[in-house]
């Protein structure tokens, strides 16, 4: 045991360091720490590695299949976008350039909270240039854009390290979104209200209630839907969550009545929403490959070791304790996806002091969610590639600018971690 102790810790450490591929290295130093624990590789043995893989399909998983199933009709029929570019055309009228840089960045964080993947360049392509023309420095606009990573990792529903929270914590999708995006909305209400107030202190005219030319790209087909039409299936499927419906059935339902509303044949919408369930690629690898590498530190006797050395300290305040290591764990490794390595063991230890799930959840969760941005802007799929299609982006000027606001989307989650 001390030696698949040994490599377990080993295994943390590089994925901690980003020295290698995150999941291929959480489940060989998995398999490797079972192995050297005597967990047989012979299938039919009762206590075979097999077995420990099959636990690690944990239910969440089934849950985000029915979000993706419906996610998948919804952008084939084109009802999403009308959300999405409605949500944009809302920023616009209501708060000129900053307004369109904020609902930009709240259009990418729904879509990546819906789906597999948060890419603000989407949306950065078509607001980034009209924000700028606007009067908004490229460099705020691209911050204000590119933290759509830190909304939709707190209240999403497909990110491989919530997914392995939820799996280790018991909590369903409902409650636990609706906690993360309180706890990350003050982000953009913080960096809307900065980026509106410079522009005023610098003598820019912010237009309230644009309808300046260079903003005419905020322009859907002629056949779209309706945007009501488009967002009831939507919020059919909120409703139907927090009445406490599975999700798998209620993504599947709420895809019908998507197929009936889009006048969609049975046969099409079926495909539409295996297009969705494509997606999973990535969230389903990850999120197996954590939850085996979860159950095996359990079996190896490392929660046990950990917890009888760390509890003396987690009892003063565990919850918040828990929180400051999520913060931490997305500061230094400036990846969500790398945090977990730091975050598990410790929610498997608080788990195992009988507290309440949801406080843990959101802890866990909210920390690194948000500081992965904070020393760089993010991995690729952020400020990064933001900068990239907003022309006059200095990257490093624009993280440090968005950095006051994660800030304090920190403060009002740490103070949320005592009211869960």
């Amino acid at each position: 045991m001390l030696t698949a102790q040994i490599i377990m810790l080993l295994t943390l450490l590089v994925m901690i360091l980003g020295r290698a591929p995150l999941y291929i290295t959480a489940t060989i130093g998995s398999t490797l720490a079972a192995i050297a624990a005597g967990f047989s590789t012979y299938r039919q043995d009762p206590n075979s590695i097999g077995k420990l893989l099959v636990s690690a399909m944990n239910p969440v998983i089934i849950d985000m299949l029915g979000v993706l199933l419906f996610i998948g009709i919804m952008q084939k029929t084109g009802f999403l976008n009308v959300i999405i570019y409605k949500i944009m055309e809302v920023g616009k009228q209501k708060g000129g350039a900053p307004g369109i840089a904020t609902a930009a960045g709240l259009a990418a964080a729904l879509l990546g909270a819906l789906t597999a993947f948060t890419q603000p360049v989407i949306t950065a392509t078509i607001a980034g240039p009209a924000a700028t023309r606007l009067g908004l420095h490229p460099n705020k606009t691209s911050a204000i854009i590119s933290m759509a990573n830190t909304v939709a990792n707190s209240c999403g529903f497909t990110h491989p390290t919530m997914l392995a929270i939820l799996g280790l914590t018991g909590v369903s999708f409902g409650l636990i979104n609706v906690w993360g995006f309180v706890g990350s909305i003050g982000i953009y209400v913080f960096a809307y209200w900065r980026a509106k107030r410079e522009m005023i202190a610098e003598g820019h005219y912010v237009c309230d209630n644009a309808n300046n030319s260079d903003t005419e790209d905020f322009v859907l087909p002629d056949d779209a839907p309706s945007f009501t039409k488009a967002v009831f299936p939507f919020l059919a499927l909120c409703i139907a969550f927090f009445m406490g419906v599975p999700v798998f059935i209620v993504g599947f339902i709420c895809s019908i009545l998507v197929i009936i509303m889009a006048k969609y044949t049975l046969a099409d919408g079926e495909k539409a929403m295996i297009s969705g369930v494509t997606q999973i690629a990535i969230p389903i690898v990850a999120i197996i490959s954590l939850m085996f590498m979860s159950v095996v530190i359990n079996k190896i006797g490392l929660v046990s070791v950990l917890s009888e050395y760390l509890k003396p300290f987690l009892a003063i305040a565990p919850i918040q304790i828990l929180f400051i290591i999520s913060t931490i764990a997305g500061l230094i490794t400036q990846s969500n996806a790398a945090s977990a390595a730091i975050i598990l063991p410790f929610v498997q230890i608080l788990m195992g002091m009988n507290l309440d799930p949801m406080a843990i959840s959101f802890a866990a969760i909210m920390g690194a969610a948000i500081m992965q941005l904070f020393l760089t802007g993010g991995a690729l799929t952020a400020l990064p590639v933001v900068a990239g299609v907003v022309p006059g982006t200095n990257q490093k000027l624009a993280n440090k600018w968005e950095r006051p606001a994660l800030l304090v989307g920190i403060g009002v989650s740490f103070i949320l971690s005592f009211i869960i």
